[in-house]
C-alpha cells in the first residue's frame, strides 16, 4: 500500500479541482452538524433542568402509611398451591398512621447524607368570609422541611420559619387566597373531618412560579406538625416521612430497600415521575432520529460528489493502477475525499452550532412579564456525538463509489482511450 501523505495529496488534488461541489457537499455537513448541536443542546438542557426541577421541587423519598399488597389471609398460607376462598372476613379497623416512625427516622437519617423529617397530612376545609375550599392540609417541621425541598424560593410574604413562632399560622397558595378573597395577615376557620376546628392565620402565601422549582397545587397549605395532629384529633401521629438523600440518583434504590425493611410504600422520585421520565427518554430517541436524517441527507452531498469524482477519473484511475497503485490504494484515496468532507464539515459545524446555541443563550424571551433563560447543554459529549455522526455519515457516503473505483480496470480504460 502507498504512503498516507501520497494518497492524501491525491485526494486534496481531486477536491480542489472539484471546488464548488466540495464546498456544497462540506456547507451540508456543516449544517446539519451545527443544527444538531443547537437542537440537541435545547432538548437535552431542558431534559436536565426538568429532571433537576423533579428532583429538588419534592423530597426524594416519600414514606406513606400503606401497604403496596393487602394482608395475605392464614387460610392461604395453611393451604399453599390449593383453590381457596375466604368468604365473610370482615376487614379489621386499623388506625392510620406510620408505626414506630422514630425508629423508621432514625433509620432514614442513617443514610449517608440525608435528611429526614415526619409529616401528617390530611383533608380540611377552609372557610372566610362565607365561603369555603377543601384543602390537603399538610403539618410539617419547618426547619427541616425547607431543607427537603424548595418551598421557600416560592414563598411570598414569610418564611417557613414563622410557624414555629405562629403555631395557628398557615400558608397557603397565592390562587387559593384569591379564590376567597383572603390575604396575608387574614384569618381562616380550619375545619377537620374529626370535627375539631382551629383559627389559623395567614403567614406566608406560595406563589406558583415555574421559575421557582416548587409547586405542590392551588389547593396544598402548609402548618405545623403539632397543629396538625391537634386538629386531625391524631397525637403523636406521623403518616409520612419526607426523605432527601445525598444522590438523588441512588433515590431508588434507598427506597427499596428501606421498603424491604419497614414492609410501608417508600416511594422514590424516580418512581413518582416514571411515566414523565419514560416521556423524556422517547423525545431523546425522536431527537437522534431527526438529526440522523438531516445526516444523511448531508451525506448523499458526499456521495454524489465522490461518485461525480469516480466517474471524471477512471482514465487517472487507470494510470494511478498501471503505475502499480494497488485497488486497495484507489479505494483509500477516494475514502479520504469523503473523509475530509466530513471533518473540515464538522468543524465548520461545531463552529455554527456554537454560534446559534450563544445565540439562544441571549434572545430576549420573557414569559408573563419575567425574563426567560432557555436552559441549554454545550457538554463535550454533543459535540462527540455530532462528529461521530459526521464522520460516519461521510465514510459511510464515500464507501459504496471508493469501492465502485477499487473495482475500475484499467486494461478497458486504456484500451477504450486508444
Amino acid at each position: 500500500m502507498r504512503g498516507f501523505l501520497t494518497l492524501l495529496g491525491i485526494s486534496m488534488a481531486h477536491l480542489v479541482v472539484r471546488t464548488r461541489q466540495t464546498l456544497v457537499a462540506t456547507v451540508g455537513v456543516a449544517v446539519g452538524v451545527g443544527f444538531f448541536l443547537a437542537v440537541s443542546g435545547m432538548m437535552v438542557g431542558s431534559d436536565k433542568d426538568f429532571v433537576r426541577t423533579l428532583i429538588d421541587a419534592a423530597p426524594h423519598v416519600i414514606v406513606r402509611d400503606e401497604q403496596r399488597a393487602g394482608a395475605r389471609q392464614p387460610a392461604r398460607d395453611a393451604y399453599p398451591g390449593a383453590a381457596v376462598a375466604v368468604a365473610g372476613v370482615k376487614p379489621a379497623e386499623e388506625v392510620r398512621g406510620l408505626k414506630d416512625w422514630p425508629a423508621m427516622l432514625a433509620d432514614a437519617r442513617a443514610l449517608p447524607g440525608a435528611i429526614a423529617a415526619p409529616s401528617l397530612s390530611g383533608a380540611a376545609t377552609l372557610q372566610f368570609a362565607g365561603r369555603t375550599e377543601a384543602v390537603a392540609l399538610n403539618g410539617i417541621d419547618p426547619r427541616l422541611e425547607g431543607r427537603l425541598a424548595k418551598i421557600e424560593a416560592s414563598l411570598v410574604g414569610g418564611r417557613l420559619l414563622d410557624l414555629e413562632a405562629r403555631p395557628d399560622g398557615i400558608i397557603i397558595t397565592r390562587p387559593l387566597a384569591d379564590r376567597m378573597g383572603a390575604k396575608l395577615g387574614d384569618t381562616l376557620v380550619a375545619v377537620s373531618p374529626a370535627g375539631v376546628t382551629q383559627r389559623m392565620r395567614i403567614l406566608a402565601l406560595v406563589e406558583p412560579d415555574a421559575m421557582a422549582g416548587f409547586y405542590a397545587g392551588d389547593n396544598t397549605a402548609y402548618g405545623l406538625l403539632r397543629t396538625a395532629q391537634v386538629l386531625f384529633a391524631r397525637p403523636n401521629v406521623v403518616n409520612q416521612l419526607h426523605v432527601k438523600v445525598a444522590d438523588p440518583q441512588a433515590a431508588d434504590a434507598d427506597a427499596k430497600a428501606l421498603e424491604a425493611r419497614w414492609g410501608y410504600t417508600w416511594e422514590s422520585w424516580q418512581e413518582r415521575s416514571r411515566d414523565v421520565l419514560n416521556l423524556l427518554v422517547a423525545r431523546r430517541v425522536i431527537l437522534y432520529a431527526v438529526i440522523s436524517a438531516i445526516m444523511l441527507v448531508a451525506s448523499f452531498g458526499i456521495y454524489t460528489g465522490v461518485s461525480t469524482s469516480v466517474a471524471d477519473k477512471r482514465r487517472d484511475i487507470a494510470i494511478l493502477r498501471a503505475m502499480g497503485f494497488t485497488a486497495r490504494d484507489v479505494q483509500t484515496v477516494f475514502l479520504i475525499e469523503g473523509l475530509v468532507v466530513g471533518v473540515i464539515g464538522a468543524a465548520m459545524g461545531f463552529a455554527l452550532g456554537t454560534a446559534l446555541l450563544e445565540a439562544l443563550s441571549r434572545a430576549p424571551l420573557t414569559v408573563q412579564g419575567k425574563p426567560l433563560v432557555i436552559p441549554l447543554e454545550r457538554g463535550l459529549e454533543q459535540y462527540l456525538i455530532a462528529g461521530a455522526a459526521s464522520m460516519g455519515s461521510a465514510l459511510v457516503a464515500a464507501w459504496l463509489p471508493a469501492r465502485r473505483a477499487a473495482m475500475v480496470d484499467p486494461v478497458d480504460i486504456l484500451r477504450g482511450a486508444a
